[in-house]
This record gives C-alpha cells, sequence and structure tokens, in this order.
C-alpha cells in the first residue's frame, strides 16, 4: 500500500483559469492538423481499455483471455454492486481480477464504482486497494439535482463532496473522474461539471470524458465543453450513437463505433489540439451486449462478442493511430 500522504489538493484560481482558457484555447477553432499538429513523440500514450459491465458473466480469467484476444490493452473494471467486483469484496478480489489482467499481458489502469461521498461503507477502502494495485483513475457514481437545493444548490453540494474526496484521493495518489452523462443527472451539462470542480486539483478529482453523451447531450456545442473540462481530463469513455424514435419519442441508441453521429476525427483532432491523451474506456452497448432479443449460450456469446469487440477496438486503434494516439 502507498504510503498516505496529507497534502490536501491545490486550488486554482477560477478568474486566471478562465483568462487562459479563452486565450489558450476557446479563441482557437477545431482545424485540421496536417503540417502543423504536435510530434507523436510529445503525446504520452493512450491505452485501449474495454468497460467490462457486458462481460460481467465471465470470471476474472475469462474476462481477461477475451479481451486480450480482442487485441485490448487493458479492463475498465466495474467494482460496483452487480459489477465483476463486489465494494464489500474490494480489498479481497479486486487484486485478484488485476493479476488475472496482468496474466494476459492487460493493464488495469480504470475502474468503475458508485462512490459518491467519503462518508460511504467502502469508499476509503476501494481508493486505497485501487491505488496500492496500480490503478490511477476510478469513475465516480452520479449525482441528482436535489429539488430543494435547486440546481445551483445542488451543484454546491456535489462540490463539497469532490472535495472531501480529492483530499482522500491525494493521500494514495489516484484521480477520482466524474462521467459528463446526457439526461437530467448532474454532470450532464460541461457547465454543471466545472462547477463542481473548478478549484479543485486535477490530479485528484477530473472528468471521465464521454464524447457519446457529449454530442447527445450537446449537439455541435460539445467542442465547447471539452475546452473548458480539458484541465481536468486525464481518461475517456468511447462510443457512439445515433437518435432514433420510438412510439413518438426519440432516444439516443448505441451502435458500433463508426457507426452513428460522432464525428470521431473532429473529436481526436481537438483532443490533439488541446493535448489531451490518456487511457480510453471502449464501452459496448448495443446489441449482442445489451438489448440483445436472442437467448445466447455462452458459447454463442464468446463468438459474437469477440468479433464485435475486435472490430471496434481496430477501429479504435486506427483514429489512435492517424492521430498520434
Amino acid at each position: 500500500m502507498k504510503t498516505e500522504r496529507a497534502a490536501k489538493p491545490a486550488i486554482t484560481g477560477r478568474r486566471n483559469f478562465i483568462s487562459t482558457l479563452a486565450a489558450a484555447g476557446l479563441s482557437i477553432p477545431f482545424v485540421r492538423l496536417a503540417g502543423h499538429g504536435f510530434p507523436v513523440s510529445s503525446m504520452p500514450g493512450g491505452r485501449i481499455h474495454v468497460f467490462s459491465k457486458p462481460l460481467v458473466w465471465l470470471g476474472y480469467d475469462d474476462l481477461a483471455a477475451i479481451l486480450a484476444d480482442a487485441g485490448a490493452d487493458g479492463i475498465d473494471l466495474t467494482i460496483r454492486p452487480q459489477g465483476h467486483v463486489l465494494p464489500e469484496n474490494a480489498a479481497r478480489d479486486l487484486p485478484k481480477a488485476i493479476d488475472a489482467a496482468r496474466k494476459h499481458g492487460l493493464k488495469v489502469e480504470m475502474i468503475v464504482t458508485s462512490i459518491l461521498s467519503v462518508n460511504e461503507k467502502y469508499t476509503g477502502e476501494i481508493i486505497r486497494t485501487a491505488a496500492s494495485s496500480g490503478v490511477k483513475y476510478y469513475r465516480l457514481g452520479w449525482y441528482s439535482f436535489d429539488e430543494k437545493e435547486g440546481i445551483t444548490g445542488s451543484i454546491k453540494k456535489c462540490h463539497d463532496e469532490l472535495t472531501r474526496l480529492a483530499e482522500m484521493n491525494s493521500r494514495y495518489g489516484i484521480q477520482g473522474a466524474y462521467q459528463n452523462h446526457a439526461g437530467l443527472m448532474v454532470g450532464a451539462a460541461a457547465w454543471d461539471i466545472y462547477e463542481m470542480m473548478h478549484d479543485l486539483d486535477p490530479n485528484y478529482i477530473g472528468c471521465q470524458y464521454d464524447i457519446r453523451h457529449a454530442v447527445a447531450e450537446g449537439s455541435g456545442s460539445w467542442p465547447n465543453g471539452l475546452k473548458l473540462l480539458a484541465r481536468w481530463i486525464r481518461c475517456f469513455d468511447i462510443k457512439d450513437f445515433r437518435w432514433q424514435e420510438s412510439n413518438g419519442k426519440w432516444n439516443p441508441v448505441s451502435v458500433p463505433l463508426g457507426e452513428g453521429m460522432v464525428n470521431f476525427d473532429q473529436y481526436f483532432q481537438a483532443l490533439r489540439q488541446l493535448g489531451l491523451n490518456g487511457p480510453m474506456s471502449l464501452h459496448f452497448e448495443y446489441p449482442p451486449f445489451e438489448n440483445d432479443q436472442v437467448n445466447r449460450s455462452d458459447s454463442e456469446k464468446r463468438k459474437l462478442f469477440l468479433t464485435a469487440m475486435k472490430r471496434d477496438i481496430d477501429k479504435l486503434r486506427s483514429y489512435c493511430t492517424r492521430y498520434g494516439f
């Protein structure tokens, strides 16, 4: 286990940051980078992790084996109720899952939790175990708006919770990352997340940026939100979607990478221009992984899942190669 450190998260100057962002980022349009981009050697290496949610039916060794066969670099492991590791068993089972991954040549730099507060029963145990096992980022749960507190009051409460989590994270050298997620929860809009963490050290609290949800929520304005949150972004969620009408209601529906509305060329150009890089969690949230209408055997699922995962991993890797990640 890492030695605890007493350092508190550094506080950034909000007005100074906005001025810097305006000067260095918001005034710069997203343009094609041919001939004047960052040299590839200046960019830290991004790694493709796979979000383990749709593979929860597999044990640790089988999970690692199928993802290694699919060409993944790592596992974004679920440590939450009904996840691969149950929160109450984190100290015992997380090291086992990580050992299985390493045996197959995979990293576990990212995990997914439901943590929202330092006061939750298993928060400290999960964070300590993850950090001592080499995990760099844990995804937080999602906050809901409190009708009594209103929008601004709710965000203030979230900020206070994140401040306490940042202090705990600083003792173990790990970042808690909040995912932007389209819908009615806190963090659908980039400004929610900015207000929650505008004065917190990004080494310990940040945003796990999800381009699928950013496009679904912000349509053409997502580049502004990406620039606003850039300081706090160290890891990413990757998936695609398109709008689909059902019974008179339009909903975002996940699809294979490159078959939806996310302009990944524009996205990777933007990441490169902003100097953003880090581990990526590739999500599989379409049939046969989810909402599959066919009752399949485990052997059928293995074959279908492996083919689909290879396709999306190869697609994502082609973007990483093209833009120097």
